[in-house]
C-alpha cells in the first residue's frame, strides 16, 4: 500500500476469528454510529422491524448456513456497544425496507485486461467512521474492503486474496421475502475462490432482498454483471463497456417491481451517454467524477441530495493476468489516497 497525502479514509488491519474481526470493526465505527447512525430515520425504520418474521427467519438461516458471519455480526454488535438484535436488523436493511440509504455507480470495462470502477455512495453522516479494512481471517480468504460503521464488509467494493473483485450496487426491490440477507451473501462472496463459485453461491442461495454485483478475477477474461432479487438471478458476461446504477436493468428481471429514484435514473442515463460519446480509450475516473448534471450528477456532493447520499470513495480495479491493481480515491479531484496490488493466490 502507498499513500501520498493525508486521507479521509483510515486504513485498518484486522485479523483473527470472526468474532474478533467483528469486534474490531465495531470499535472502528462506534463513534459515528452513536453520534449519527442510531439517530437517523433509516435506523429507526429498520430496527423497528427487528422482531419481524422476516428478520427472525434471516437470523435462523444465517446461524445455520453461515455461523461464521453470525459470529462476525455478534462481535460487531459488541464492538459497537449496540444490542445484537438492532445490529442484525440493520444488516438486513435492504431486505426489509426498499428505501435503504445505499447508492453507488459502477463502470464495467471488459477486455484483455478488464477494469471495474465504482463510486461508493452512502450517508455522508457516516463518513468519519468509514475505512479501508485489510482483513486476515483465521479461516477464509484475506480481503481488502471499504467498510461502513455498523455493517458487515462486502456490500461496497472489495478484492480478496484469490484476486476476486466485487463491487455492489443497491437495488430497491418491492418484492423482497424470506431468505438470507443480501449483505450476508455479499460477505460470503469474499470467501469465494473463483468467479464461478461466486456466481453459483448467489444464484443458488435462498435470497431475501436484491443487489447488483460486478464480479471479475485476476487471470479471467470475463466480467460478470449479476442482478439478483428474492425471486430471480440474472448473470450476464459482459462483452462491451457497460455501467450500472441502482435499479434493475437486465432483460426480464428488470421488469420486477422496484423503486427507481431520480438520481439512479439520471446517473444511469449520463453514464450511458458518456459511453456512447467515447471515441477512444474510456477513462472510468472521468466518468465517475462527472458532475455535468448539476442537480443529479454521477459524483454526488450535494447537501440536498434527494436520496440523502454522497460519494464517499471511488475505486478502480485493473484486472491483470496474475494480480489486481487497485486505486482508491476519497475526493472528486486529485490522486489516489490508497494504492496497492493484490496478487492472486495460487490454489493449494
Amino acid at each position: 500500500m502507498s499513500t501520498d497525502r493525508v486521507s479521509q479514509l483510515p486504513f485498518i488491519e484486522l485479523e483473527g476469528n470472526p468474532y474478533d474481526i467483528g469486534v474490531r470493526l465495531g470499535r472502528q465505527g462506534a463513534e459515528a454510529s452513536h453520534r449519527h447512525l442510531i439517530h437517523t430515520h433509516a435506523w429507526a425504520t429498520v430496527t423497528a422491524r427487528r422482531d419481524s418474521g422476516r428478520v427472525r427467519a434471516a437470523k435462523a438461516l444465517v446461524e445455520r448456513l453461515y455461523p461464521q458471519y453470525f459470529e462476525e455480526i455478534r462481535g460487531l454488535a459488541d464492538g459497537l456497544e449496540i444490542p445484537f438484535a438492532d445490529v442484525f436488523a440493520w444488516n438486513c436493511r435492504g431486505d426489509v425496507w426498499a428505501m435503504s440509504p445505499d447508492g453507488c455507480t459502477t463502470v464495467q470495462l471488459p477486455g484483455a485486461e478488464p477494469v471495474i470502477a465504482h463510486n461508493e455512495d452512502g450517508d455522508p453522516g457516516l463518513r468519519s467512521g468509514c475505512a479501508i479494512a485489510q482483513v486476515r481471517q483465521a479461516n477464509g480468504n484475506s480481503f481488502t474492503a471499504f467498510v461502513y460503521p455498523g455493517s458487515l464488509p462486502g456490500h461496497t467494493f472489495a478484492v480478496n486474496g484469490a484476486g476476486l473483485v466485487l463491487t455492489v450496487n443497491n437495488i430497491r426491490s418491492r418484492m423482497s421475502g424470506h431468505g438470507l440477507p443480501r449483505m450476508v451473501l455479499a460477505r460470503a462472496v469474499l470467501d469465494c475462490s473463483t468467479l464461478q463459485q461466486a456466481v453459483d453461491l448467489v444464484s443458488k442461495a435462498p435470497r431475501a432482498g436484491a443487489f447488483h454485483f460486478t464480479l471479475g478475477q485476476a487471470g479471467e477474461p470475463n466480467i460478470y454483471s449479476v442482478e439478483f432479487t428474492h425471486h430471480g438471478c440474472s448473470v450476464l458476461p459482459l462483452e462491451a463497456p457497460r455501467t450500472h446504477a441502482n435499479h434493475l436493468i437486465h432483460p426480464v428481471i428488470g421488469e420486477e417491481r422496484q423503486v427507481v429514484t431520480a438520481s439512479s435514473n439520471s446517473r444511469q442515463e449520463r453514464c450511458e451517454e458518456l459511453l456512447s460519446e467515447a471515441t477512444g480509450p474510456i477513462d472510468p475516473m472521468m466518468m465517475l467524477r462527472d458532475r455535468e448534471r448539476s442537480a443529479l450528477p454521477i459524483y454526488r456532493l450535494q447537501p440536498d441530495d434527494p436520496d440523502c447520499e454522497n460519494t464517499l470513495a471511488t475505486a478502480t480495479f485493473r484486472i491483470k493476468r496474475d494480480c489486481v491493481e487497485c486505486a482508491i480515491y476519497d475526493s472528486a479531484i486529485g490522486p489516489a489516497c490508497v494504492e496497492f496490488v493484490r496478487n492472486r493466490a495460487l490454489p493449494g
